[in-house]
């Protein structure tokens, strides 16, 4: 049987999908096609993605997609996750699964439950000859598993990271502008009392958030009240936790900035069940702009961090680094600082303006 032809369960043949296919599914060019899977830096980053999803939905992968690694050999790349059902993960995965097909990427995946130790599955991670790592997070924060990563002499991607060392390759945006900026849209707004809830102390991205908030108050003359600072964990009974200890405040907030979306959607279930408007009576905005921030009501105003896209870089950046060890000549460590967006929806409005008490004489 030729090579351009697949038998079909019921014994009949049919074509193998070919270039002008993906390009068809793709609303793209053949050219632009080859030119995503030759790495062209010419291409948008939303059509190579669009290129990328639609080689994965026609199982389409030609001996071409290797032809930048020496040898021809695949990546095997190794993937630790935690959250297995949250909607950043699930973004992520968007991501690394359509740029895994596009550049010949074998992933090779390990659960690792937070709260227990990471050093048996970081070494039953490595014990698969992986040619290299990817760490969303909050793995990327954890030390046992990236310097055991580092020991082992292969290449680590991680994504969405705070400030790490120099030994580490990272594709992350600056949390400390993006909490900053949406900050100073809350007192563009009128907003000055405004209340906060953080991250997870463990992972790096906590404290440049806070930074930003406390930094935009500071210079435009919001309220700096210790209470109006709610600890979180990232998940949203944290975030239903946190809601609570705010609008309890004998003057609450007549804002809500929670340091995700997870968070931030569970002040919104708190502002519902307590009989508050969103946006009317409380503004409320989250951070990273996953599926979550439009599947609920209202919409959330947020933070849009390319999830999808940071994991797309990753696998990019790893081909890059195996490639330089395979033809031995070492790529350097690359730290890229990706771009950010405000993104506003409904859940954001001027402050309420309640009328004076009149005093009668």
């Amino acid at each position: 049987m030729s090579t351009a032809t697949k038998k079909t369960k019921a014994g009949a043949t049919r074509r193998a999908p070919s270039m002008s296919d993906v390009a068809k599914m793709a609303g793209v060019s053949e050219m632009t096609v080859s030119r995503v899977m030759n790495h062209s830096d010419k291409v948008h980053e939303d059509t190579r993605r669009k290129v990328a999803e639609a080689m994965a939905a026609l199982n389409y992968a030609p001996n071409q997609m290797a032809r930048g690694l020496a040898g021809a050999r695949a990546v095997r790349a190794g993937f630790m996750y935690s959250y297995p059902t949250g909607p950043y993960l699930t973004e992520f995965l968007r991501g690394l699964l359509a740029a895994a097909t596009l550049n010949n990427i074998q992933l090779v995946v390990e659960k690792c439950e937070l709260g227990q130790s990471a050093v048996a599955p970081t070494e039953r991670l490595l014990s698969q000859q992986l040619d290299g790592v990817i760490l969303p997070p909050p793995l990327c924060d954890i030390p046992v598993i990236s310097d055991a990563v580092v020991a082992a002499g292969i290449p680590l991607v991680a994504v969405a990271c705070g400030p790490i060392d120099s030994r580490i390759n990272a594709i992350m945006i600056d949390d400390r502008q993006a909490a900053y900026e949406m900050t100073r849209h809350l007192l563009r707004l009128g907003h000055r009392r405004i209340g906060f809830i953080t991250g997870n102390p463990g992972q790096s991205v906590t404290r440049p958030r806070l930074d930003g908030y406390r930094a935009a108050l500071q210079e435009f003359g919001g309220d700096l009240s210790p209470e109006l600072v709610a600890p979180g964990m990232f998940h949203y009974r944290s975030g239903l936790e946190a809601a609570e200890t705010l609008l309890a405040l004998a003057e609450r907030p007549s804002a809500i900035f929670a340091s995700n979306d997870d968070m931030a959607a569970g002040v919104v279930a708190v502002a519902h069940k307590a009989g508050l408007d969103v946006p009317g009576d409380l503004t409320v905005v989250g951070f990273d702009d996953t599926a979550l921030a439009t599947t609920i009501w209202p919409e959330l105003t947020t933070v849009h961090q390319p999830i999808a896209d940071m994991a797309e870089m990753a696998v990019r950046c790893l081909v890059e680094q195996v490639k330089g060890i395979r033809q031995h000549k070492a790529a350097p460590v690359e730290q890229q600082l990706v771009d950010f967006t405000l993104i506003r929806r409904q859940s954001d409005a001027a402050p309420r303006v309640r009328p004076r008490t009149r005093v009668v004489a």
